[in-house]
């Protein structure tokens, strides 16, 4: 069941009044949430054209962008148009634990889901205890091998924000 919201309504008649053209590229609504090493998201996007879906990762930022295009309106009079034309946006800033190469998405039925997984360094993992004349040897790896060991970011850290 819907939920009236007077912010919305609000929206829909400015953009009546305006001829239905926003003025920029509006957000999509969005879920995002963590399933093991992975996160998922999922946006609605429908009636578009999954060719005019748009994904891109620069750096840690990941930005979506989709085009809602309507058919020719020639020799036709609106009675209701609620589905306008134009541009979604979306901008999330990935956290360092992400594996920006393995992203993936998929268009089914409206809606849009994006895969991001966690690296393998922001992974929870075990540490093993050395002892004896093993202890020496485990400082001096842990030395030589930047990036490991103590420096390995937590899982915590692998978090993915939603800007606007």
């Amino acid at each position: 069941m819907a939920q009236y919201s007077p912010i919305r309504e609000m929206e829909r008649l400015a953009d009546a009044l305006f001829d239905g053209s926003p003025r920029g590229p509006r957000r999509m609504p969005m879920d995002l949430y963590r399933d093991g090493d992975t996160y998922v998201l999922t946006a609605d996007l429908p009636g578009m054209d999954p060719g005019s879906v748009d994904i891109d990762v620069d750096g840690q930022l990941l930005t979506i962008r989709a085009e809602r295009t309507l058919p020719s309106t020639e020799n036709v009079q609106w009675i209701t148009r609620e589905r306008t034309p134009g541009s979604f946006l979306r901008q999330l800033s990935l956290g360092q634990g992400v594996d920006t190469e393995r992203i993936s998405a998929g268009y089914d039925q409206g809606v849009l889901s994006v895969t991001i997984p966690m690296s393998e360094r922001a992974k929870p993992r075990k540490v093993q205890v050395a002892t004896g004349a093993h202890v020496e040897s485990a400082h001096e790896t842990a030395a030589e091998a930047p990036g490991t060991a103590n420096s390995a970011p937590r899982s915590e850290n692998a978090v993915v924000q939603a800007s606007a």
